[in-house]
């Protein structure tokens, strides 16, 4: 979500290159260019997580901070080696719950001239709005000097945005008991629910170069953002379309092995309301403390739209491949292992593996010790696979994180690609290969556009996640 408008306080030192890269305006990748940014950005995290997180990133480059107005407004220790002086400030706004705007300036001052205008009238005289102006008489004086100007810190803020909408997400595995079924919200959908249960399966157009990696007996393991509406959607249009084609298709997903008896009981049945039911309410996944973007909504769509494909007579399977038990590398060996035996038992089929980011790559990982993902012990047994990342525009995403105070949160996230992720408005959707694989094992990338979140299938009852034991992830 962003909030239109110019972006307020990028005033002083005009012609001043070292204002001009970093500072007050930010790199464009579409034009190569450093430019005053048009828009402001409005994060989906409530406004104390945003400042803390603010505050954190100043603490990390040794300032002190002083909070004031509740912890909505925020100003630092001097910058070293400055000259005039200036220290940052930072500006909290509450949009809604879990919706905060943050501006975080750069603050000049001035010698104090004894016969010259006080600091709001000077803040008026170089442009500020008066709104801004208010908020900045109130900013600490210095002996001899007073607020002069105000430079908006892009490059804090870039730093700001990364550490709310970058981070990884989290898979909790063991540790992470269901929740009876009284405590979570189960709809009754009713009669349309019963129509909608025999009807076709919803296939949608085909995704734009997606053809160049269907093959019989070929494996294909698509990554991360789960908890997304459009990566289920684009693995069900693929599916249709490998099916056009006349190949059989196995759609493999992160979920525990001990649900494939459920699951293969569901695909069977005729979908009906009573079928949902005991799907769900016999599950241990979908009922997990702890729901991450693997039990969302859209991922229930996707197994809705299988058992449309079998009722329609088409040749397709549903495996589950992942623990709920095992992590690190003994996790990973289990998902390989049972996506290779799900290969091997439709050999002649196209396999497509739905899976996080780090278990799709083809290459071991440093970030958590010596990790061989899954990915890279799969493509070693068929060196012919194929691993998609995907390339997408600012969006939300339903996931499991560490939050700013440490603890596990499973919500509505806002979610940033990194630059060479980044889905540029030039970029038309659909899979585009690599003329070789990329550094981190990625052959292609898919692009889906702007993402939206998929919340979980059964909602749990609030709960604070300060929990008592959180769970293990991955």
């Amino acid at each position: 979500m962003r909030r239109i408008g110019m972006v307020l306080g990028l005033l002083g030192c005009m012609g001043c290159s070292f204002f001009t890269r970093g500072i007050s305006s930010q790199y464009n990748p579409e034009t190569g260019q450093y430019e005053i940014p048009t828009q402001e950005v409005v994060y989906f995290a409530p406004a104390e997580d945003a400042m803390m997180s603010a505050r954190r990133i100043l603490e990390a480059r040794s300032f002190d901070v002083l909070e004031k107005e509740d912890g909505m407004v925020m100003f630092s220790s001097f910058i070293p080696d400055v000259v005039p002086p200036e220290r940052y400030y930072i500006k909290g706004e509450r949009l809604g719950p879990r919706q905060s705007l943050i501006r975080v300036f750069r603050i000049r001052y001035n010698q104090l001239s004894p016969s010259g205008p006080d600091a709001t009238s000077r803040a008026g005289q170089h442009g500020w709005p008066n709104n801004l102006a208010t908020d900045f008489k109130n900013i600490p004086g210095l002996e001899g000097y007073q607020p002069a100007f105000g430079y908006r810190d892009m490059e804090i803020e870039q730093k700001l945005l990364a550490l709310l909408e970058m981070a990884p997400a989290l898979e909790p595995v063991s540790g992470n008991p269901p929740v009876h079924v009284r405590s979570v919200v189960i709809e009754d959908p009713g009669e349309a629910a019963e129509a909608t249960a025999k009807a076709a399966p919803v296939c949608g157009a085909p995704v734009e170069g997606a053809e160049s990696v269907m093959a019989a007996g070929g494996v294909v393991l698509m990554a991360d953002p789960l908890g997304t509406q459009e990566v289920p959607s684009a693995l069900v249009r693929m599916s249709c379309e490998a099916i056009s084609l006349g190949l059989p298709v196995t759609l493999a997903l992160s979920i525990p092995d001990s649900e494939q008896p459920l699951l293969e009981r569901y695909l069977e049945s005729d979908g009906g309301v009573a079928a949902v039911q005991e799907f769900l309410t016999g599950s241990a996944f979908w009922r997990r403390t702890y729901q991450d973007g693997r039990s969302s909504g859209a991922m229930l769509w996707l197994v809705e739209q299988t058992r449309r494909l079998r009722a329609a007579g088409k040749d397709v399977a549903l495996v589950a491949i992942d623990t709920d038990k095992a992590q690190g590398n003994e996790r990973e060996a289990q998902l390989a292992e049972n996506l290779l035996k799900a290969q091997a038992a439709r050999p002649s089929a196209w396999t497509v593996a739905l899976t996080g980011s780090i278990h799709a790559r083809t290459i071991e990982t440093n970030w958590n010790g010596k990790l061989e993902p899954m990915g890279a012990r799969v493509a070693r047994a068929l060196p012919a696979t194929r691993t998609l990342d995907v390339g997408f525009q600012r969006g939300s995403q339903f996931a499991c994180r560490y939050n700013i105070w440490g603890e596990v949160e499973c919500d509505v996230f806002g979610i940033s690609p990194s630059l060479e992720a980044r889905q540029s408005s030039k970029q038309t959707a659909g899979l585009e290969l690599y003329s070789a694989p990329k550094p981190d094992g990625f052959h292609g990338r898919l692009y889906l556009g702007s993402l939206n979140a998929s919340p979980p299938a059964l909602q749990p009852q609030r709960q604070a996640t300060a929990a008592n034991h959180p769970p293990a992830t991955k």
